[in-house]
């Protein structure tokens, strides 16, 4: 059978798909069995050890993954507290110079005796009419404004006295406020000159009426707790504010009213010229005889007694004598000191707290910044 060229190659030709089908699947076969067999002699990583945990340890590290909770005393200790300001409570500026309160006089008596140096009253005024009520606490001042003018035409000045009544008044009912005033008297080119507000004071009648400002004062306030001890040292009429603690401290009505028992100790060092300028004198004695566990009294009387060099006796000369039991009582946290009276008092008293400090291996002038930030030591001069 003879073929021609051109069949041959036409048979050839069509047979090519056929080939190339046959070699795609046998590429293809040979592809998957090399991937398989290269997928099985893979060398194996070693498996996980698989942790396997009890209920409990599930729970404890849970717990420990989460955030522990703080306490409820931690987290009222975190929070923000509201701050209340130290004697927010305590009445300031019901009245102002503008707007003052018209007082009546209900008293005013001498508190001095005979053969005393110039002149000191007690004086009452009736608050029961004022709206808003005019209260105030221990401590505090009250501002009076004399009737008249001055040489200028002009109404005058305002002068703050400290009240020496507590806040239920002398008589308990709590509708009064009393001033122990001394008249202001110096020499002026060769003429004495009297005090304008002092001596207005000390002339006014019963039944006169007076305008009043105030009340005002944060410094001289006691403290709250019972059993503190509160050291005074006064001068003149600088023993107003230390007759409202004392009266506060030792009368029996007061303590009824206050449901406050004083347990602490009360030391009053008082300086006077004469024992005829001691003031309040019977009611002090009263407290002694009454409370001689709760109170310490210590006069300093210049024109009759003498200090240790021969020189007139004055508050500071005692305050350097007790030195040592002094500053026992200073060292106690619970201690307060008052110092009211004229400014000039101010260099001896801290003269002699030098003194007595370095008798006890203490540097004053460290000591005294450290008791006023701790609102200890409190100090009205004027």
């Amino acid at each position: 059978m003879v073929y021609s060229q051109a069949k041959v190659i036409a048979g050839g030709l069509a047979h090519i798909p056929i080939v190339i089908a046959v070699f795609y699947f046998i590429m293809t076969f040979f592809n998957k069995r090399a991937l398989e067999f290269a997928e099985a002699n893979k060398p194996k990583k070693p498996e996980a050890k698989k942790e396997v945990k009890t209920k409990t340890e599930s729970k404890t590290v849970a717990t420990m993954n989460a955030e522990v909770p703080k306490p409820v005393a931690a987290v009222i200790a975190e929070a923000p507290k509201p701050v209340k300001k130290k004697h927010a409570d305590v009445p300031v500026n019901i009245y102002r110079p503008k707007t003052p309160f018209e007082g009546t006089v209900t008293g005013n008596y001498s508190l001095l005796k005979e053969g005393a140096i110039g002149r000191v009253n007690h004086i009452t005024f009736d608050l029961k009419d004022s709206d808003p009520f005019l209260n105030y606490v221990e401590g505090q001042s009250i501002g009076i404004m004399p009737a008249g003018e001055d040489a200028n035409g002009k109404p005058h000045k305002l002068r703050l006295y400290s009240i020496a009544s507590t806040r239920h008044g002398d008589d308990f009912e709590g509708n009064t406020v009393s001033l122990c005033v001394r008249q202001l008297q110096y020499e002026k080119d060769g003429e004495t000159v009297n005090g304008v507000c002092s001596t207005y004071l000390c002339d006014i009648k019963p039944g006169d009426k007076v305008k009043i400002t105030g009340p005002v004062g944060k410094e001289m306030l006691l403290p709250d707790e019972e059993d503190a001890n509160i050291v005074m040292l006064a001068t003149g009429t600088g023993i107003a504010p230390m007759r409202a603690y004392l009266r506060r401290m030792f009368e029996a009505t007061e303590k009824e009213k206050n449901k406050w028992n004083f347990k602490g100790k009360a030391w009053l060092f008082m300086g006077a010229p004469k024992s005829a300028n001691l003031l309040y004198e019977e009611d002090l004695q009263r407290y002694l005889e009454n409370y001689p566990d709760n109170f310490k009294y210590t006069k300093a009387i210049s024109r009759e007694q003498q200090n240790t060099k021969g020189g007139r006796m004055y508050i500071q000369d005692r305050v350097l004598e007790s030195a040592n039991e002094l500053f026992n009582m200073i060292e106690d946290e619970k201690t307060h000191i008052y110092l009211c009276g004229l400014k000039g008092m101010e260099p001896g008293i801290d003269e002699a707290m030098t003194k007595a400090a370095e008798e006890k291996g203490l540097n004053w002038s460290e000591l005294r910044p450290q008791l006023k930030k701790a609102g200890r030591w409190h100090v009205e001069t004027y």
